[in-house]
């Protein structure tokens, strides 16, 4: 894994408007990054991503299937009861996911670490899956890049192949806040991709979502969905005013109501005590438990529920705080993590996310940052394999 100069492509933010990537700048700060890449092996890719990432998955369902059937572990995850119906009917119901994104620190060298799972409402999916596929054609093209490199991803082929399996006839809505041009983007992406899948869809604004009198949801029209996909996490759908409708309506969500269980961050303490030592994952515990002792050295507190680095810190051996990030999280408890630095190349720190779509990881992405957490103000950067 290393860091590559390799330059902008002349007119790259008119090839975005036209491909649709409009917010590759965010209120006037850059987003996209492509005067440089990620360049990876096929060994880095396969050995130390692709296959943890599938591995930790298939733990991530197995726990799953224990959390729903145990009041316990749903109390420990702070799900509300009120929810915890809607959660084990979905599971039990068989409700299919759509994607995901496991983010992980790694450098090259020794296994990735899990930091946490992205299960709910990850974003980064139309850059992931398009546009950075589209700068290594165009740079392949143009001898920008070496004949013979490649990249990781999948997702877009993925994605059209899961929505074909999974959606039902009918029709089906993307949501999200429209105001918000990187949800918007997200959602009219999918969208897209749903209609390659040859089925009927609606793009809407949270707020046009309504309830009809048989308990579908339905937009401004009152025609019912089949499904909804909402970027719209579930810990907030169900203190809203329709939460309570949700395990009793024919529509289906993805994602599915099950993934408030993996889109918590006491998913890592859970993961811990089920595999402890497992080389790609970190010692997490939850921080009312005395086992928090154990962490000696360097660590991280985390919100249960997060977004983007918010209310994260990172805490030394000695209980100094290093660093850390504001933010509105934090009611519901912590955890405490063992810390994996993100690497330094060139005095930047890259995240790395492989994607799941459906149930096999499909695609990689990373997301730089200038400081040890990655907020939202972190860039998007391309990455791909070099050649042999």
């Amino acid at each position: 894994m290393r860091r590559l100069a390799c330059g902008e492509r002349p007119g790259w933010r008119a090839i975005a408007e036209t491909a649709g990537f409009a917010f590759h700048t965010i209120d006037g700060a850059p987003y996209w990054d492509e005067s440089h890449a990620y360049a990876f092996s096929l060994r880095e890719i396969e050995d130390d991503i692709e296959a943890p990432a599938a591995e930790l998955h298939a733990l991530c369902l197995d726990f799953t299937a224990a959390a729903v059937e145990d009041e316990r572990i749903l109390a420990s995850l702070h799900i509300p009861e009120a929810a915890r119906d809607a959660v084990r009917t979905s599971w039990r119901r068989g409700d299919p996911s759509l994607y995901g994104r496991l983010d992980f620190s790694y450098a090259g060298t020794g296994p990735a670490k899990l930091l946490e799972y992205n299960a709910d409402t990850p974003t980064a999916l139309y850059e992931s899956a398009v546009f950075q596929w589209h700068w290594l054609e165009q740079g392949l093209r143009d001898g920008r890049l070496r004949a013979g490199s490649d990249q990781f991803n999948a997702i877009h082929e993925r994605l059209i192949a899961r929505l074909t399996e999974i959606l039902p006839s009918g029709l089906t809505a993307f949501a999200a806040d429209t105001s918000g041009p990187e949800d918007l983007g997200t959602v009219a992406y999918l969208q897209d991709c749903a209609v390659q899948a040859s089925r009927e869809t609606l793009l809407l604004d949270l707020a046009q979502i309504g309830l009809r009198a048989d308990g579908a949801f339905c937009g401004p029209d009152e025609r019912p969905f089949a499904t909804l996909f909402k970027l719209y996490p579930w810990e907030w759908a169900f203190q809203d005013a329709f939460g309570t409708a949700v395990a009793a309506s024919s529509t289906r969500f993805l994602e599915p109501p099950w993934k408030m269980v993996l889109s918590n961050k006491g998913l890592l303490a859970h993961l811990w005590a089920r595999e402890p030592g497992h080389p790609n994952l970190l010692p997490a515990y939850f921080e009312a438990d005395p086992a928090c002792a154990s962490l000696s050295g360097a660590h991280v507190r985390k919100p249960l529920l997060s977004r983007e680095g918010a209310n994260v810190e990172i805490f030394s051996g000695e209980g100094a705080r290093i660093a850390g990030e504001e933010g509105p999280y934090g009611a519901e408890g912590f955890i405490r993590q063992g810390l994996a630095e993100l690497p330094c190349f060139d005095g930047r720190r890259p995240l790395v996310g492989a994607w799941i779509v459906g149930d096999a990881p499909a695609g990689l992405c990373v997301r730089e940052s200038d400081g040890p957490i990655t907020g939202d103000g972190a860039l998007f950067v391309p990455h791909l394999i070099e050649p042999a």
